[in-house]
């Protein structure tokens, strides 16, 4: 059959078959596509990464003995900045000011010249080198100082420093550190940090320090085991508060609030939980607040911590302190947070209102010794002033005899404790403040009883921080006991720790007075897990006295020690003794801390005075004891990773192995502590610290006591707070090396290539190095970006320019890249400058499940992949071409999970939201559901959700996708549970559930298997599906290759005579889609070949386009210029299999397209898209338009690419794919939201011109509207002799009216008239049309109504904003309520529907797009959000 073109350009003179060979190659910019007139975009296929051909990058290897530095930005996009040498190293990264320096091992970056440390400016992407003198070996660890402007690095190098160095951004000059260096053991520092506070940092590694012991008051930071507050002290925060929640405290607090979630005063004295309801406590409004502590026993207090309350208008501004029983009003020093400076108050003492100071703490100018105490509260902020914390400060630590008296402090891990020997008895003493008791114990032994047979006690007191100490006994006075004659001498012995020897001492219980007597005074180490101070006492070996009635009495009061100082260690905790007054050193291993304010210069890699000791350094010295100081020289153990919480414990990881944990323990409470099942069982290699959960990177499987039934791979998260570990859905597949947080995500990298979804579910997405934990769903996530390697380190990039985000930088050894990551599918839509926006999903599909067993006949195995279409071309002699049989068709490229093969875009008319449905050969995990799914997914575009279809019934491979209302076809090769139909599935969106019922099977061919690969509806026949593929009948009837399923019945009825062969791609013709064009292998009924063969709805005949043996194999695409029967184009695979073909019918015969494409090719889809701009004209392809060839393409001329664009004479390589092991992907289809779409440019007139021809019109409408009401009153005079004057009232409410402006109306009616090159509605094109489709066959190509409903259920209309503007572009809106739109020019609205509001200017009726539909016209301006 001969076809007449639509196109005048089109031309009959080109000889039979001929080849192009004017098509060329262009390599200059992207072809400027117009995604968005085709509504919604998905691009499907095999492919893992994606990108946009760039003739500057696209071409780029890399070479995977270099390392190589990539830009993410905030889309996850990744762009290459740069790589090394061969064999080369990047470990670390930081960012400072606008730069951003990279560390490793290497002698160049870029072709710039560099010597293991060198700069990068994100602005330009230059790097450059950090001048001379920098460190001689690799460097592992980098810190961006950004106060002093100073680069901190560390590792494995001599010089300028030993193991760090420091580069000075200002001077531009490197410098060893002002501690001179780190060496012993390995040498080397692996990490890096701060700690909470920003003002010290860590470094972690394998060295050793060493440090002396003076009477030098050491420089310490605050205490650890205290939460940190600008307005302490290291020496008050070491200061352990005495416990006031006792019964025998009272206190009083008046007046308080009415609220009851503030009015409790108790809420302040130790705080579970920040500043809030059943926390902290509120005054009554107005006035001030009084608040009374009585304890009714003898205190030594040396100060009062207070917090304020940060709730809305509430706070306290000014107090004062008086001690009970004396009224004393105290003077305090204290440190001003905001200056650092020390001040003084008394009776009006400030309290910090910046909600950034937790507390302060306030310190008497001596120890108090006091029953109570009045805290007035003077002045207020808001309604009534308020507190968060009040503390009472001991003057160290403390213990009482009295067990029940050792009450657990705040920050305390545990009270105070006692152990006693022998009978001891409760006794009640007065003390020499007035009314005031104290209990005691008293204990009774006969005389001439030695000590080992005597009683004894022992205190245990906590003490929060490692300093000198004084301790202090108190023995009551035996005059108020009135046991003077049975009083003794005792010996007490002093266990201060840190392997310090006791103090041993006698001392004198005859005293008539309570007296305080001294009994030590030196270090004295923490309160820890392992280590607890004592003093114990008993009879003395020579005891004084007679005795009373042959018996001694002994008795037991209180332990006090007052700090004197803070510091760190004062002698060796490995075993090395020192003498009390503290002469000796202490050795440290694998950790040091240094305060970034330490102006001092020394050298620590000799032994360190205490002027440098800090208590954290106490770490390193628990490190060397556990590891044991003879091994610390020779250890392999080393701490790789340091971690501060708030809390002020730190966690080490590395790889190490100790008595009370492996590879990661935290310090806190002064002791190394295990964390919950000990730690780990492979090495740490970082920690990332963000909130109250660490995440823990490294090489392990689970935690040294199985816990996570080995889902812990690689990467693990652990809960402060609980001391837990929860595993990461499965973990990663290898090594973890580095981790950073940005955007609500985990950044992993390291050397593995999948996530793993679920524990023992095997591996999950594709991650080639580089992975995204999301925190929110606690889901692996899609990066953005794809690569293909070992990564070895990721950070945050420099701050970002205002209104940008911040962009990450990573670096690794990467075989293969792309721009974006995508398991199969992404969003286009257009973008700035030409280039479109690529949107991947926010989850990733994944590979199909290993154990699961298919029930799809197993003959579909008979293709040579199991990613093939059916079958495999064998020998050249299979294609006869005059064989009533045709052949097979050609294989499909593999197809391995994931891959995405099919796509639809439907709007859920319960939320008006819109999804996209995916088909393919994958598995995933729905967002509401643990198990597994496959073949189909339903991805929620407004949340990033993915739900599989109820009941997961499909075990197969999906190929083709078609939705009608909210009936979703399914076609492919599979089977469908419960049903003996394969290879087709009904769904019903609504209902979420399968709709087989009455569903007749396909059937294959002998020795072949059912496979759809096609579903579609022609606009001339909308009432049933189009099914095409390979299958042989249709519900017991001989329907091959192609057949139609009625959408209401189901009942399988042939296309006229039907076909031989099998279809691999349907496209339309003719205005209202009168042809149907099948592409395959394919024979008509008389026998003759017909690889694109037409199908006429009208006389329901089929022919072949153009003689069977035009084409020189079967065609496995096949696409319809806009409808012109006379511009098909077909690609496909030559009948010996050698090579692919793309050739162009131009109505009378068929031309050979010369892409060069080579053996390995396959043309998977052929489509055409609008552009926003226009290519030079041609008589192949209208310049408003190009081709789009996807699948996997090889050509001499432009290369390895999966769709490139043709202008009828240009080929423009346009995206490029890579699977998962970086070779080439493969492109499967891109599928749109509108079919119907306009390719047409408008020429618009002028706005002048358009205004003054409405204004014509407008006039002309209006004279002929008087001018027919004159003749009709004239002739209505005529008829009668009395006229019947009706009164018409103005209809004032305008919202019932139209739009306002007739000009509107007229514009939009006669657009067309207007326009040029538009068609008027009132020619007789149609006619014309309509007696060409006669001449061809009795067909009638008529107008196609522009509203119909398409293929993908998404309609467009030609509408005035198109033909006026092109493309309009307007706000987004939704509608309130539904309006039925029936009159003319009138949009119809849903309640809920997505708008864009082209025109308001109008203020009742606004001119609007349906997003969903493309469908414009007015709506009510109220009816509109």
């Amino acid at each position: 059959m001969k076809l007449t073109s639509r196109r005048r350009s089109t031309t009959a003179a080109l000889t039979f078959f001929t080849v192009l060979e004017l098509v060329d190659v262009a390599f200059a910019a992207l072809p400027n596509v117009d995604f968005d007139r085709m509504g919604r975009v998905g691009l499907a296929g095999t492919f893992a990464g994606l990108d946009l051909f760039d003739n500057s990058t696209s071409t780029l290897s890399f070479d995977p003995t270099s390392s190589t530095l990539f830009s993410r930005a905030s889309d996850g996009s990744l762009s290459r900045l740069g790589s090394t040498n061969a064999g080369g190293r990047i470990s670390a990264g930081c960012a400072l000011a606008d730069a951003f320096y990279v560390a490793g091992s290497f002698s160049s970056i870029d072709s710039t010249s560099a010597s293991n440390v060198a700069s990068l400016s994100p602005s330009n992407g230059q790097f450059a080198s950090l001048g001379s003198g920098g460190p001689n070996g690799e460097v592992k660890a980098i810190f961006c100082d950004d106060k002093n402007n100073k680069v901190w690095v560390g590792g494995s190098f001599t010089s300028p420093g030993s193991a760090v160095a420091v580069w000075d951004t200002k001077a531009n000059s490197w410098s060893a550190p002002p501690f001179g260096g780190l060496s012993g053991a390995a040498s080397e520092v692996l990490s890096i940090t701060t700690n909470s506070s920003a003002s010290s940092l860590f470094f972690a590694g394998s060295f050793v320090t060493s440090f002396g012991n003076s009477t030098t008051v050491v420089n310490s930071t605050n205490n650890p085991n205290v939460p940190f507050s600008s307005g302490a002290t290291p020496f008050t925060s070491s200061l352990v508060p005495i416990p006031l929640q006792g019964s025998q405290t009272q206190i009083d607090a008046s007046p308080s609030t009415s609220d009851p979630n503030f009015s409790d005063i108790n809420n302040v004295l130790c705080p579970s939980g920040p500043d809030g309801p059943g926390q902290s406590w509120f005054a009554g409004d107005g006035g001030s607040a009084l608040i009374t502590v009585r304890t009714q026993t003898q205190l030594m207090a040396v100060g009062v911590r207070l917090g304020n309350t940060f709730q809305s208008d509430h706070g306290t501004t000014t107090f004062s302190f008086s001690s009970i029983p004396d009224n004393n009003v105290l003077t305090a020093t204290f440190v001003d947070p905001a200056t650092g400076a020390n001040q003084t108050c008394s009776d009006s003492c400030p309290l910090s209102t910046n909600s950034s100071v937790l507390y302060q703490d306030y310190l008497f100018s001596q120890p108090i010794s006091l029953t109570g105490f009045q805290l007035t509260l003077s002045g207020h902020t808001g309604s009534s002033a308020g507190l968060h914390i009040m503390q009472l400060l001991s003057s160290g630590a403390f213990a009482s005899a009295i067990s029940a008296d050792n009450g657990i402090s705040c920050f305390a891990p545990n009270p105070s404790n006692i152990s006693l020997v022998g009978q001891w008895t409760d006794s009640t003493v007065t003390t020499n403040i007035p009314a005031t008791i104290q209990d005691i114990l008293t204990s009774t032994v006969n005389v001439g009883t030695s000590a080992a047979n005597g009683p004894s006690i022992t205190w245990m007191p906590y003490v929060s921080a490692a300093g000198n100490y004084n301790v202090n006994m108190l023995i009551p006075g035996c005059v108020n006991f009135q046991d003077c004659a049975s009083r003794t001498s005792v010996q007490v012995k002093v266990f201060p720790g840190g392997g310090l020897q006791p103090t041993v001492m006698t001392v004198s219980q005859q005293v008539n007075d309570d007296t305080t007597t001294l009994i030590y005074s030196g270090p004295v180490f923490p309160t820890s897990p392992t280590f607890t101070m004592t003093v114990t006492m008993e009879l003395a070996d020579n005891p004084e006295g007679n005795g009373s009635n042959g018996q001694f009495e002994l008795v037991a009061d209180r332990i006090e020690l007052t700090l004197l100082s803070v510091s760190g260690n004062f002698t060796s905790t490995n075993g090395t003794t020192s003498s009390a007054n503290g002469v000796g050193s202490v050795q440290g291993f694998g950790f040091f801390e240094w305060p970034l304010s330490n102006t001092q210069t020394v050298n620590a890699q000799s032994t360190l005075a205490n002027s440098t000791e800090t208590a954290l350094d106490n770490v390193g010295f628990q490190l060397s004891s556990a590891i044991g100081s003879n091994s610390v020289s020779t250890t392999q153990d080393v701490v790789a990773a340091v971690a501060h919480h708030s809390s002020g414990a730190i966690f080490l990881g590395g790889n190490f192995s100790l008595s009370n944990g492996a590879n990661i323990i935290a310090f806190k409470n002064g002791a190394l502590t295990p964390l919950a099942h000990g730690g780990l069982n492979g090495p740490v290699t970082s920690l990332l610290l963000e909130g109250d959960t660490l995440y823990v990177g490294g090489a392990f499987t689970d935690t040294m006591s199985p816990s996570t039934s080995g889902a812990a791979k690689g990467i693990v998260s652990y809960n402060v707070n609980s001391d837990s570990w929860a595993a990461m859905e499965g973990g990663v597949s290898g090594a973890v090396s580095s981790l950073s947080f940005a955007r609500g995500q985990v950044e992993v990298v390291g050397s593995f290539s999948n996530v793993i979804t679920q524990a023992g579910s095997g591996l999950g997405p594709t991650a080639g190095g580089f992975a995204v934990w999301n925190v929110n769903n606690s889901t692996w996530g899609n990066p953005g970006g794809f690569l293909v390697g070992s990564m070895t380190f990721v950070a945050n990039s420099t701050s970002p320019s205002k209104g940008q985000q911040q962009s990450q930088i990573i670096a690794g050894n990467v075989e293969a890249s792309r721009q974006f990551g995508a398991s199969g599918f992404v969003l286009i839509q257009n973008g700035n400058n030409g280039v479109p926006d690529v949107n991947t999903l926010s989850v990733q599909l994944e590979d199909a499940v290993s154990n699961t067993t298919s029930t799809t006949p197993t003959k579909r195995k008979r293709s040579v992949h199991a990613g093939h279409w059916l079958y495999g071309l064998g020998m050249m002699d299979l294609f006869s071409r005059q064989s009533t049989t045709p052949a097979p068709l050609p294989a499909s490229p593999p197809a391995p999970a994931p891959a995405v093969l099919a796509g639809a875009f439907w709007t859920n008319g319960s939320d008006s939201q819109d999804r996209t449905i995916l088909g393919g050969n994958f598995t995933f995990q729905a967002s509401s559901s643990s198990s597994e799914s496959s073949a189909v997914a339903i991805y929620d575009l407004s949340d990033g959700t993915l739900t599989a279809l109820s009941g997961n019934p499909l075990n197969g491979t999906v190929r083709a996708l078609l939705v009608v209302g909210n009936t979703l076809y399914i076609g492919g090769d599979f089977s469908v549970s419960g049903s003996s139909v394969v290879g087709l599935a009904i769904y019903d969106l609504a209902q979420q559930t399968l709709d087989m019922s009455n569903l007749q099977a396909l059937g294959a061919a002998s020795g072949g298997s059912v496979v759809v690969r096609s579903l579609s509806i022609s606009a001339s026949d909308s009432g049933k599906v189009v099914v095409a593929g390979s299958f042989a009948t249709a519900g017991g009837s001989v329907c091959a290759g192609i057949c139609q399923l009625d959408t209401s019945s189901k009942q399988w009825s042939k296309l006229g005579p039907g076909i031989a062969g099998e279809v691999a791609s349907v496209a339309y013709g003719g205005d209202n889609q009168d042809f149907l064009f099948a592409g395959g292998s394919i024979a008509l009924q008389d026998g003759s070949p017909a690889n694109v063969a037409m199908f006429s709805f009208a006389n329901s005949t089929w022919s072949s386009v153009g003689q069977g043996s035009d084409l020189p194999g079967p065609v496995t695409a096949v696409t319809v210029d806009n409808g012109n029967a006379s511009s098909v184009f077909a690609g496909g695979r030559t009948s010996d299999g050698s090579s692919s073909f793309l050739s162009f019918w131009n109505g009378n015969n068929w031309t050979a397209i010369s892409a060069g494409l080579q053996g390995q090719s396959d043309i998977s889809q052929l489509t055409f898209v609008p552009l926003q701009d226009t290519h030079s004209s041609n008589s192949i392809i209208e310049d408003d338009r190009m081709l789009m060839v996807s699948g996997s393409l090889l050509s001499s001329v432009f290369g390895n690419v999966s769709t490139a664009l043709f202008d009828g004479q240009n080929f423009f390589p346009y995206i490029l794919t890579s699977t998962s092991s970086g070779s080439a992907g493969f492109v499967s289809s891109l599928f749109t939201s509108i079919s119907n779409f306009s390719f047409n440019h408008r020429h618009v007139l002028a706005v002048g011109v358009v205004i003054l021809i409405s204004i014509a019109i407008a006039a002309g409408v209006v004279f002929l509207i008087v001018l027919l009401g004159i003749l009709w009153t004239l002739f209505s005079r005529r008829d009668s002799n009395t006229l019947d004057y009706t009164a018409y009232e103005d209809d004032d409410d305008s919202t019932h009216q139209r739009p306002s402006s007739l000009l509107e109306h007229i514009n939009a009616a006669t657009r067309t008239a207007i326009i040029g090159g538009a068609t008027s509605p009132f020619d007789d094109t149609k006619n014309e049309k309509v007696a060409e489709g006669a001449a061809l066959g009795g067909a009638a190509l008529g107008e196609r109504d522009v509203f119909a409903q398409d293929g993908d259920n998404f309609v467009r209309a030609e509408t005035p904003s198109d033909a006026l503007h092109g493309t309009a572009q307007g706000r987004i809106a939704r509608a309130r309520y539904s309006f039925d739109g029936k009159a003319e020019g009138e949009l119809p609205l849903s309640e809920g529907a997505s708008l864009e509001i082209l025109d308001d200017g109008d203020q009742n009726w606004w001119y609007a797009r349906d997003v969903n539909t493309g469908q414009e016209g007015v709506v009510p301006a109220s009816y509109v959000l």
